[in-house]
């Protein structure tokens, strides 16, 4: 009997798997994946000051080419539970609509991942190739203890992949329309001005941090680049200015501001720091200030060639209309495989992720899993 996406997707969204918390969520795919014959793995990573981290790689084959499914259990707070018509972990299914925390992002996507690939290998008995699922509990924390260090545990077991999907909610109005082939960079930096405090009346016995900072914050939301083939323009928008001064009477001793970068490729981590580190110096004059930077994430594009071939075909196969490629929107952990192989994110319509009463209609759930079994055939034949 064929594997059910709703089935699965109930099961896991009855699993509370709050980040950091394992919930069983792990448990229950291990013990499924485990049953179908793939060889698991459980692998917990931890970090002084971060909490432990419960991870899952299941991997079923020998031979080449090595295709990956990648994503996350972990779920964000269901908030006040009182305001869901149906219970948040409850997985109830109500006028065709599958409603629960992570139905969208992402446990909906697993789902598919799983009774895909299940039903793909009941089905071709002596398919060539490896199929894998690396699937973390961190990726709605602090991601340290998750994706990147799994993927480093499986290369240090010699583990090579080839092409990879994330199952990020990339749809936009219904399942398949949108493919996201790449991820803007994103980077963020804390600007600490320099200044002497003193009396409001006696500016010249002072020197007033805010002028310098102001001066700074125009210079680097200057245009940082028309845009590239496969992104829009970078985009830095500043998120906060702070001088900690409650007084109207006092010229405070330092300034602050943060702001955040979100990048394309004509840029690089350390070319964009270099670029506006010039532009504050600049701005800045004589004036001390320095930037602290946030770790950051790199720009990345897997650009059209036979793989996104193959998934476009298989999108289109399915629901009659090719899907436009995108690099728009925030980060996901395709950013750590861009290292290790081809990676896109492919998933479920994202309108109610996080939200009160997340929830996907069960035929969303039907289509995902006959485009990832499309995927599937056309990538092994």
């Amino acid at each position: 009997m064929p594997h059910s996406a709703l089935e699965i997707a109930q099961a896991l969204i009855r699993c509370r798997s709050v980040t950091p918390a394992e919930g069983g969520a792990l448990c229950y795919l291990q013990d499924l994946l485990k049953r179908a014959g793939f060889e698991t793995h459980r692998v917990k990573f931890s970090e002084p000051g971060m909490p432990e981290i419960d991870n899952l790689y299941a991997k079923i084959g020998r031979g080449v080419p090595h295709f990956v499914f990648a994503g996350h259990t972990d779920v964000v707070p269901a908030g006040d539970e009182t305001r869901w018509k149906h219970s948040a972990f409850s997985g109830d299914v109500a006028n065709g609509v599958l409603f629960g925390r992570g139905a969208v992002d992402m446990k909906g996507a697993i789902a598919c991942f799983a009774a895909a690939a299940l039903n793909h290998l009941a089905a071709n008995k002596n398919s060539k190739g490896s199929i894998s699922f690396l699937i973390t509990g961190d990726e709605e924390g602090p991601a340290v203890n998750g994706t990147v260090k799994l993927l480093q545990w499986a290369k240090a077991r010699g583990e090579q992949f080839d092409h990879c999907v994330v199952g990020e909610p990339t749809s936009v109005d219904v399942v398949g329309d949108t493919i996201k082939i790449g991820r803007r960079g994103s980077l963020s930096g804390t600007i600490t001005v320099a200044g002497k405090s003193g009396h409001a009346a006696y500016p010249q016995r002072a020197e007033n941090p805010i002028r310098a900072l102001v001066n700074i914050l125009h210079a680097i939301q200057e245009p940082l680049d028309e845009g590239s083939w496969h992104f829009e323009k970078s985009n830095l928008e500043v998120v906060s200015v702070d001088v900690g001064n409650a007084a109207f009477n006092v010229i405070p001793g330092e300034a602050k501001a943060r702001f955040n970068v979100r990048f394309n490729d004509n840029h690089s981590v350390a070319s964009l720091k270099t670029e506006l580190l010039e532009r504050s110096k600049k701005a800045a004059g004589a004036t001390q200030f320095r930037i602290d930077w946030e770790p950051p994430s790199d720009v990345f594009v897997t650009k059209p060639g036979p793989f996104v071939d193959t998934l476009s075909a298989s999108v289109a196969e399915v629901t009659g209309k090719k899907p436009q490629l995108s690099t728009s929107g925030g980060t996901s952990d395709a950013r750590f495989f861009k290292d290790y192989c081809e990676v896109v994110d492919l998933g479920l319509v994202g309108q109610t992720m996080h939200q009160v009463d997340e929830s996907t209609p069960v035929a969303d759930l039907d289509r995902l899993t006959a485009i990832y079994r499309k995927i599937l055939e056309r990538y092994f034949a």
